[in-house]
């Protein structure tokens, strides 16, 4: 099983930026794309951002395009998440997102087999 940290939450003002960051362990190697999803209070989970093996492919929401940046280091099995122009509407929880299954859609939670226990991230107005 694949564990997933997620770090660099915080309660920040509208305009800053913050950088996630998702360690992974329990298996040094991996192929796979990863992701970051987000859960506000009373609402379901959504899609932010996801990343190819490579970095060479990326894909964000409509919502944070512009102003997040997926980026990964495979030396050091952690993907990241630059977030820019931080808004109220952004504040939730970040989930990071593993062992996608092959063929499936990766904006779609169900597609994803590991997750992180969360951070959160906080935008004042």
């Amino acid at each position: 099983q694949v564990q997933l940290v997620e770090s660099g939450g915080g309660l920040v003002q509208a305009g800053g930026s913050l950088r996630l960051s998702c360690a992974r362990s329990g298996r040094t190697f991996s192929r796979s794309a990863m992701g970051w999803f987000r859960q506000a209070p009373g609402k379901e989970r959504e899609f932010v951002a996801a990343i190819t093996w490579t970095g060479g492919i990326t894909d964000y929401a409509d919502s944070v395009k512009g102003r997040f940046t997926i980026s990964r280091d495979n030396a050091k099995n952690t993907v990241y998440l630059q977030k820019n122009s931080l808004k109220p509407e952004d504040t939730a929880v970040y989930f990071c997102a593993d062992d996608k299954g092959y063929g499936t859609r990766y904006y779609d939670t169900n597609s994803w087999g590991s997750w992180g226990q969360g951070t959160q991230v906080t935008v004042s107005p």
